[in-house]
């Protein structure tokens, strides 16, 4: 299935010259002057090779037919990440280089979105938003404006994030799983 190279996004399989790529990261660049671009960070889903491309946002990219569904995650071992189909109840295991930085994320009983090609796992998109608990953060220094000053503040799962002075350790909040900011305190 073609299309337009700016509607990549992480987790997106493509097809090139006979080779299936996942993307690991993509950017839309919009120059004031000459033609927007897309750079695409892609990995080789056979050899593991990392790639970087660059395209016209509005050249015509060949997007690979994948399975796409959600997978409940188990556990993790020696032999990887292995995650349940719940209609079927398969099982696959990913490999480390599969589930890169959403490995401190997965907690068992997780749904998350598997992509598959071949009944092999290529790539895993975790849920938007989770929530953890503040383990450890700096004490509040008197005088900061609760509404520009973030401190830091350590997870149980082992992710840094940057939370308001407010929150301290022992609370729950709701963080972005894109890129580790702050959302919110945790409703539970």
């Amino acid at each position: 299935m073609k299309v337009i190279a700016s509607s990549l996004r992480k987790g997106n399989v493509v097809e090139m010259n006979g080779k299936l790529y996942v993307v690991l990261k993509a950017e839309n660049f919009h120059p004031g002057k000459g033609t927007p671009t897309t750079s695409v960070d892609m990995r080789g889903i056979v050899d593991g090779v990392k790639t970087t491309e660059r395209w016209k946002t509005t050249e015509q990219v060949e997007r690979a037919n994948v399975d796409e569904r959600t997978w409940d995650f188990l556990y993790d071992d020696a032999e990887g990440f292995h995650f349940m189909n719940p209609e079927t109840y398969d099982q696959v295991a990913a490999t480390p280089e599969v589930v890169g930085d959403a490995a401190p994320y997965l907690e068992p009983g997780m749904k998350v979105m598997l992509q598959t090609y071949e009944g092999r796992p290529i790539s895993i998109e975790l849920p938007q938003k989770i929530a953890v608990e503040i383990t450890e953060t700096e004490p509040v220094v008197k005088g900061q404006t609760a509404s520009s000053s973030y401190k830091p503040a350590m997870t149980n799962i082992g992710v840094r994030v940057m939370v308001p002075p407010h929150i301290d350790a022992g609370t729950r909040v709701v963080i972005n799983t894109a890129d580790n900011s702050y959302v919110e305190r945790a409703k539970d």
